[in-house]
């Protein structure tokens, strides 16, 4: 039990990193490109990352038996921070991430479809009522006669599908490579692909912009390591529906950093999906075997 308590802390303390991270990225936004931001966030991750690493375990164990899912799953993880960030500098951080949250119930249709994965009737219900709550956010002018929403309310959900595309390869990856490895792999390919487009992007920082740009990496860093030891000390089944605690976080950092007030709308569809993906989530009861009582 103390270990399990041990890892909700530690995922609720990921997520509000998380959150300090996306609120630092839109402040931001109103002086340097989102491709320069993100570079901070992957470069300064990595070399965080490694050092920690080096310093805990002695080594970096960085062989890959599987070198190119690796970088695939780095590009992707690229992909979801550029459409989220991008989204940040044009819409409520609430919005953002309620929208985002459409990952997990995706990520359920996906591994259905990709690695033949079983999924029952309640976890399918899950993703029909996720499905919903991402319409009540979007409010598409078909819907109640609603007016058209933002341009940039769609990119958070093109993070979320990249992001089940990512979830779908870090479970293939567990059984291939030390997670170690993995991580270390997280942000790398990213660093490279996202530092091709500095000379076009890139604006000189001052002393505290830099400052700025290094937290990026520092909580970017800090926040999946934090996960890591959550999943370490709790099961997954009980982490999961903690993630949603993300988007209370996110709607007062709207509140009192930005005072963007979510209209109700965008409350019912922040509910809902959270709903959705807590039915995704939750375990799968398994039938006692014959002769055992349960």
């Amino acid at each position: 039990m103390n270990s399990a308590l041990a890892g909700i802390g530690l995922q609720l303390a990921a997520l509000a990193v998380f959150v300090v991270m996306d609120t630092t990225v839109k402040l931001m936004t109103a002086h340097f490109a989102v491709p320069q931001l993100m570079w901070a966030r992957f470069v300064f991750s990595f070399v965080i990352v490694a050092i920690a690493l080096r310093v805990v375990t002695g080594s970096l164990p960085w062989r890959s038996r599987a070198p190119w899912l690796q970088t695939l799953r780095s590009l992707l993880l690229c992909g979801c921070n550029l459409l989220f960030s991008t989204a940040l500098a044009h819409i409520p951080l609430a919005d953002a991430t309620a929208v985002g949250f459409a990952s997990p119930v995706l990520t359920v249709a996906l591994a259905a479809l990709l690695l033949q994965e079983k999924v029952g009737w309640r976890r399918w219900l899950g993703v029909g009522i996720g499905i919903c709550g991402v319409v009540a956010v979007l409010r598409p002018p078909f819907l109640l006669g609603g007016e058209a929403p933002h341009w940039a309310t769609v990119l958070p959900l093109g993070t979320a599908l990249l992001f089940a595309f990512y979830q779908i390869l870090t479970r293939r990856l567990a059984t291939v490579d030390d997670p170690r490895t993995t991580i270390l792999h997280t942000s790398f390919a990213a660093s490279l692909v996202i530092s091709l487009a500095q000379p076009f992007v890139w604006v000189w920082p001052s002393g505290s912009a830099w400052g700025a740009l290094v937290l990026l990496g520092v909580l970017g860093g800090v926040g999946h390591g934090l996960l890591v030891l959550a999943y370490a000390r709790a099961p997954a089944s009980l982490l999961a529906p903690m993630s949603y605690t993300q988007l209370i976080w996110a709607t007062l950092a709207s509140l009192l950093i930005f005072a963007d007030v979510p209209d109700v709308p965008t409350l019912v569809g922040m509910g809902v999906i959270a709903v959705g993906g807590v039915l995704v989530a939750l375990p799968t009861r398994q039938k006692p075997a014959p002769g055992v009582s349960s």
